[in-house]
């Protein structure tokens, strides 16, 4: 994982910008803020279990873990409201991209 949960505040900002790039670690970054509730963000199991989704797809076997573990403490529903944020997330960056 990198090393910007570490920090006392979160960039979140910057690490949304370096999502869009398609940066895993930053995927990752975000799916632990996320699910910790890192730097004072509010604990959110979808979004983590999207970005960490984003993530495990891209091959990091630390996110792929880590979505495991929340998923335990999700619904059906919510699973399945993360990943399609995922795919949302995919489209909208690839559509700016082209």
């Amino acid at each position: 994982m990198g090393s910007s949960l570490n920090n006392a505040h979160f960039p979140f900002d910057s690490r949304i910008a370096d999502a869009a790039r398609g940066n895993i670690d930053a995927y990752l970054d975000l799916g632990m803020a996320y699910s910790s509730g890192a730097s004072g963000m509010r604990i959110d199991l979808i979004e983590a279990h999207k970005w960490f989704n984003l993530a495990a797809v891209a091959g990091n076997e630390e996110a792929q873990a880590c979505r495991s573990e929340i998923a335990e403490d999700m619904s059906a529903r919510e699973i399945a409201s993360a990943q399609a944020a995922a795919r949302a997330w995919l489209r909208s960056t690839q559509r700016e991209a082209a």
